[in-house]
């Protein structure tokens, strides 16, 4: 049955973005909320499909800590679910995303249009003044910034180091950074194709205020969101009866 789910899924998933894009594409010469606002609409129903097909749903908690505005918001990457998710967890959010999902056909012009920071891994420090300017601008229109401070997906039970990136933008910025745990690599693996039925955890927690130094707010970024990502991990293998072998880390 999950097979099967997870085919009709797809199937739809695809279908649904692919009609989208194409129907909405006047809007990426309109303006950079038009786009997002497609993305938006993009990531409620691709949502939608996935809970009434694939019986997976997701639950957020902690909504309080995520203060309106401008912020920086950083996230545990486990799955493809938190990418569609974004659009719906933060209002018109700019995603700090690698560059080869810009050069994507259609789906790399919406991220364009939407203002998302795109990022050259291999330019170096480069890489990272552009990240903070690009970042600046989305500052100055009260945006969110969303990151993932592990820069690439990880397993569910498993750890990534923490790459700069964050911390230049807390430096730069002199925002807030507001962690955020989750578990959705129980239900939808990194690079899986089968998709399992449950409750994906979401938990905004209390932010980091400005003002530490560099070693330190990684230290802390990582405590908190290593921390909490465990204890929703555990939460879910007990009431779901998961049988998975979870690695030493946690």
């Amino acid at each position: 049955m999950t097979l099967l789910r997870s085919v009709l899924f797809d199937f739809t998933f695809y279908l649904w973005t692919a009609l989208l894009s194409l129907l909405a594409l006047p809007a990426l010469f309109v303006s950079q909320r038009a786009a997002a606002s497609v993305s938006k609409v993009w990531a409620i129903v691709s949502l939608l499909l996935l809970r009434l097909i694939v019986g997976l749903s997701y639950e957020v908690r902690g909504r309080e800590n995520l203060p309106e505005g401008a912020v920086i918001v950083a996230l545990k990457h486990q799955s493809a679910w938190e990418t569609i998710a974004l659009w719906v967890l933060f209002k018109n959010p700019a995603i700090v995303m690698k560059q080869s999902l810009a050069r994507i056909p259609v789906f790399g012009w919406y991220m364009k249009r939407g203002q998302a920071i795109i990022i050259d891994r291999d330019a170096g420090p480069k890489a990272l003044r552009s990240m903070v300017a690009a970042a600046r601008s989305a500052v100055a229109e009260g945006r969110p910034i969303a990151i993932f401070p592990e820069g690439t997906r990880t397993p569910a039970g498993a750890r990534q180091p923490y790459q700069p990136g964050v911390a230049a933008l807390y430096m730069q910025l002199g925002l807030p950074i507001v962690p955020v745990a989750l578990n959705s690599g129980l239900f939808w693996g990194r690079r899986s194709f089968l998709k399992r039925s449950g409750r994906i955890l979401v938990e905004f927690l209390p932010s980091i205020e400005p003002g530490l130094d560099r070693r330190r707010v990684m230290t802390e970024l990582e405590r908190r969101i290593e921390d909490a990502t465990a204890m929703l991990i555990s939460e879910s293998t007990r009431a779901l009866n998961i049988s998975r072998a979870i690695p030493a880390a946690y």
